[in-house]
C-alpha cells in the first residue's frame, strides 16, 4: 500500500488543481487550499485513481464508494491533467472492427433502439428542466454572440438551423428525433411550415403533444412516437432535419439511415444532420474508462463516428454535401452551462429523483449527471469529441431549374443566406 500512496502523492503534486485524499484506512494526504477533496471507501478505488482510470472512478462514485467535495470545474481541471494527451481508445485492426460492427447490429433494433432512447430521455421531464433553457433544447447551442444566455443561444441555433434550410411557409417539414419539441415548433412558428417529428421517447412525445394543442397547431403540427425505420410518407418531405439523434443510430445502420433520409427527402430538397462525432479517425471511445461510464449510466447503445465516416455514408445514400460546420467549443460551453445550473439545485434535483426514481436510484442518477455533463464539457474543450452540423441535398438531376446553374437543389452555393438579418 505504500508504494500506492506514494505514486498518489507525485501525482497530486503535479495537478493544477490542490487536491486532498481521504484514504481507505482513515488517513489523509493533505493539500494546502484544496479545492477538490476525494473519499475512498477502498484500496482498489484508489488504485483505478493511481492507474489513470478516471470513469472507473467515477463509477464509484456514481456506486457510492468515493465521495467528492469540490465545484465540478475543478474536479474536471484535475481530471483533464490525471488524463494521458489523448485518452481515444482506437479500432486500427479488422479483427476489433468486425466485433465493433456485429455489436452494433445487435445494439439496435427497434425494441433495443426503444429502450435504449428511453433509458435516458425518460429519467424525468421535470429533472431535465431543472439545468435546460426554457424551451427544453438538449443539443449544443449556438452562441452567434459572446454574450448570450443559454436561452439566448438555443434560440440562434434553432433559428441557424431553420435558415440553413432555407424553410419557407407551406412546406413539408421532418425532424427526426425531436425531443421536447424546441426546433419543431420554432421551425412551425417563425417559418410557416408544415412540420412533422418523431420520438422514441414517451415522455418528450406526451410534451410535445400538449405544447401542439395548447399553442393551436394541430392542423399543421404532429408529433409521432415511432421509429425512424417505420416512417413511411405519403409524398416526401420538402426540407429534413436531426439534431442530436444520428449519435444513437449506430456504425452498422449509419447506411440504412441515410438511405432512409434520402427517401424521405424529396428531388431537390435540403436535410441538416446535427450530431455529436469523433475528434479522431479510428474512434471506437473515450478511453480512461470514460466510455464505458458512458454506456453504463448515461448513453446506452451511443455510438460516435467520425465526421468523415458520416459524410462518406451520406454520398453513398445520393446525398450531396453542401456545407458542414463544426460547433465543437459551442457544446462545451453549452454544457458547462448545462452543469452548473444542475449544481445551483442539487437539492432540488435530488428531491425530484427520487420521487420519480426512489431514494437510492435518483441519487445514483443525479450523482452520475453531475460527471456526465462536467465530463463532457471538458471532452469537448479537449477536442476529444465534436460537434457538426452537415448539410446535404439530394440532387434533382435537373441542370437548369434552380437559382444557378447545375445546383440541382434548392441551396444557392453561398453562405450569404444563413448569416443575413432576417
Amino acid at each position: 500500500m505504500q508504494s500506492l500512496v506514494q505514486k498518489i502523492e507525485s501525482q497530486l503534486v503535479s495537478l493544477p488543481i490542490p487536491v486532498s485524499l481521504r484514504l481507505p484506512d482513515g488517513h489523509r494526504i493533505d493539500t494546502p487550499g484544496a479545492k477538490v477533496r476525494l473519499g475512498f471507501s477502498s484500496w482498489t478505488g484508489l488504485a483505478k485513481l493511481a492507474a489513470r482510470q478516471i470513469g472507473s472512478v467515477g463509477e464509484d462514485y456514481v456506486e457510492g464508494r468515493v465521495e467528492i467535495e469540490g465545484s465540478m470545474r475543478d474536479l474536471m481541471a484535475a481530471a483533464a491533467a490525471l488524463m494521458p494527451d489523448n485518452p481515444v481508445e482506437s479500432d486500427t485492426g479488422w479483427w476489433t472492427r468486425l466485433l465493433r460492427n456485429a455489436k452494433s447490429r445487435g445494439s439496435h433494433t427497434l425494441r433495443r433502439d426503444a429502450e435504449q432512447i428511453q433509458f435516458h430521455y425518460d429519467v424525468s421531464d421535470d429533472f431535465y428542466a431543472l439545468w435546460l433553457d426554457p424551451r427544453r433544447v438538449y443539443s449544443c447551442a449556438y452562441y452567434r454572440d459572446e454574450a448570450m444566455t443559454l436561452a439566448q443561444a438555443q434560440e440562434a441555433k434553432l433559428d441557424h438551423i431553420c435558415r440553413k434550410l432555407r424553410l419557407k411557409r407551406g412546406e413539408r417539414y421532418l425532424d427526426i428525433g425531436s425531443g421536447w419539441g424546441g426546433l419543431l415548433l420554432w421551425a412551425a412558428e417563425h417559418y410557416g411550415v408544415d412540420a412533422t417529428g418523431i420520438t422514441l421517447s414517451k415522455n418528450q412525445h406526451a410534451h410535445v403533444e400538449k405544447l401542439i394543442a395548447q399553442r393551436g397547431l394541430e392542423n399543421r403540427v404532429r408529433v409521432r412516437l415511432m421509429d425512424y425505420r417505420e416512417l413511411a410518407a405519403e409524398q416526401p418531405f420538402d426540407k429534413i432535419s436531426s439534431v442530436g439523434m444520428f449519435e444513437h443510430v449506430g456504425s452498422a445502420n449509419m447506411g440504412t439511415y441515410f438511405q432512409d433520409v434520402h427517401k424521405l427527402l424529396a428531388p431537390g430538397g435540403l436535410t441538416l444532420q446535427h450530431g455529436i462525432t469523433s475528434g479522431q479517425l479510428d474512434y471506437r471511445q473515450l478511453g480512461a474508462g470514460m466510455g464505458d461510464f458512458i454506456e453504463k449510466y448515461i448513453f446506452p447503445g451511443g455510438e460516435l463516428l467520425h465526421v468523415t465516416t458520416v459524410l462518406r455514408e451520406t454520398a453513398h445514400a445520393g446525398l450531396e454535401m453542401v456545407d458542414t460546420e463544426n460547433l465543437r467549443p459551442h457544446y462545451a460551453r453549452t454544457l458547462w452551462a448545462w452543469s452548473d445550473a444542475l449544481e445551483a439545485q442539487l437539492d432540488k434535483a435530488r428531491e425530484v429523483l427520487e420521487t420519480t426514481a426512489g431514494a437510492e436510484r435518483g441519487a445514483r442518477i443525479l450523482r452520475a449527471y453531475r460527471l456526465y455533463l462536467a465530463g463532457c464539457a471538458m471532452s469537448f474543450e479537449q477536442g476529444w469529441i465534436a460537434l457538426h452540423q452537415m448539410l446535404s441535398a439530394r440532387p434533382d438531376g435537373k441542370i437548369s431549374s434552380h437559382a444557378m446553374r447545375g445546383a440541382q437543389s434548392l441551396y444557392p452555393f453561398s453562405r450569404d443566406y444563413m448569416y443575413a438579418p432576417r
